[in-house]
C-alpha cells in the first residue's frame, strides 16, 4: 500500500510536470492517436474523450480509444505519451497480441470473482472450522484475479514499447521530449508492477491462512 502510494503520487507529479512541455508539433493527444493509427493502417477505431482525470484506455469491445479531457486536447509531452500508448493496445488487438488475447479472454471469469470473491473469502474464514473448502474456492478466485494482473503487466509494458518506438519514428517526439515520454509511461508501468505484487502478497496470505501457517 505504501509503495502503491508513492508511485501514485510520483505518477500524478510527473504526469503534471510533463504536462507543461509542449510537444514538437503541437500535437494534442486526439491528433497522435489518429495519426499513429491511420500510419498503422487501422481505420476502425474511433478516438474520443471521456470525462475524469487520468482515465485514459482502449476499449476492444467497441474498438475505442478513450482518453481524458487532459489528454485529448492537450498539446504536451505527457498527453501524447499517454495517446499513443492506448493507440498501442488498439494495435496489439489489430495484430492479435498473444497477451491480449488471452487477458480479454479473462475479462468475464476475472469480473465474475472481483464480485464474489470477498464475500466467499470472509464466509471461508468464518466457517473455515465446519467447512474449510468455501476459503480454498475463494483462495481460486482470488488466484485468478492475481493471473490476471500478471497476464496485464506485458500488456502495458508492450504497448509502451510500441509508443515510445512509433513516436521516434515518426517525429512526435525529439531528442529533448523523448526522455520525458519515457519516464512518463515507465512511471504508469509501475503502478501495474505493483499491482500485480500486491495481488500476489494477498494471495499468499489467503493460502497461508488456509494451511493454519
Amino acid at each position: 500500500m505504501l509503495a502503491s502510494f508513492i508511485i501514485q503520487r510520483v505518477l500524478s507529479r510527473k504526469f503534471e510536470k510533463y504536462s507543461a512541455v509542449p510537444s514538437p508539433h503541437g500535437l494534442t493527444g486526439a491528433d497522435v492517436a489518429r495519426l499513429m493509427l491511420a500510419q498503422n493502417g487501422i481505420t476502425d477505431v474511433k478516438v474520443q474523450s471521456v470525462a475524469g482525470r487520468l482515465t485514459d484506455h482502449y476499449n476492444p469491445q467497441d474498438k475505442t480509444i478513450n482518453l481524458s479531457e487532459g489528454v485529448y486536447a492537450s498539446a504536451s509531452v505527457a498527453a501524447c505519451a499517454i495517446a499513443a500508448h492506448e493507440t498501442g493496445h488498439a494495435l496489439q488487438h489489430a495484430q492479435g497480441y498473444a497477451p491480449l488475447r488471452v487477458r480479454s479472454a479473462l475479462v468475464p471469469v476475472v469480473t465474475f470473482a472481483n464480485n464474489t470473491v470477498q464475500w466467499v473469502l470472509l464466509a471461508g474464514v468464518i466457517f473455515f472450522s465446519i467447512f474449510p473448502t468455501l476459503l480454498w474456492i475463494g483462495i481460486a478466485l482470488f488466484a485468478m484475479t492475481t493471473f490476471f494482473s500478471f497476464v496485464t503487466l506485458p500488456v502495458e509494458i508492450n504497448a509502451s514499447q510500441r509508443a515510445v518506438q512509433w513516436m521516434e519514428g515518426a517525429g512526435v517526439v525529439d531528442a529533448s521530449t523523448r526522455p520525458m515520454a519515457v519516464d512518463a509511461l515507465k512511471w504508469a508501468a509501475y503502478t501495474y508492477v505493483i499491482a500485480a505484487l500486491g495481488s500476489l502478497a494477498t494471495l499468499l496470505y489467503y493460502i497461508s491462512m488456509a494451511n493454519r501457517r
